[in-house]
């Protein structure tokens, strides 16, 4: 069974920075495009960040400059690492993997910046 755990959110001021992680079991994140999503209240979720096999990355521009995606296939674990953080970055966060046909999404972890 395929699973990703997110962990790392928290309250932090704006300015501030947090790192979230992604732990995948059951298969590896070095074969799978892996993605950021977030979810704010009343909002549609939204693509952040996404990591290709490649390891390159693609961000949206809200967050390009500030949020860097990366892997590391050892701890078979995706990171976001979030800096300069604005309130409108409060959201939900979502991890997603795409093995070949299947998507698997975690639980996601709660971002709350204040201002």
């Amino acid at each position: 069974q395929v699973q990703l755990v997110e962990s790392g959110g928290g309250f932090v001021q704006a300015g501030g920075s947090l790192r979230l992680s992604c732990a995948a079991s059951g298969s590896s994140v070095s074969i799978a495009p892996m993605s950021w999503y977030r979810q704010a209240p009343g909002k549609q979720r939204e693509l952040v960040a996404t990591i290709i096999l490649s390891g390159g990355t693609i961000y949206t521009d809200s967050v390009k400059g500030r949020f860097t995606i990366s892997r590391d296939n050892a701890k078979n674990t995706v990171y976001l690492q979030m800096n300069t953080l604005k309130p409108e970055d409060t959201a939900t966060y979502y991890c997603k993997a795409q093995w070949g046909s299947l998507s698997v999404w975690g639980q996601g972890t709660q971002v709350t910046v204040s201002s």
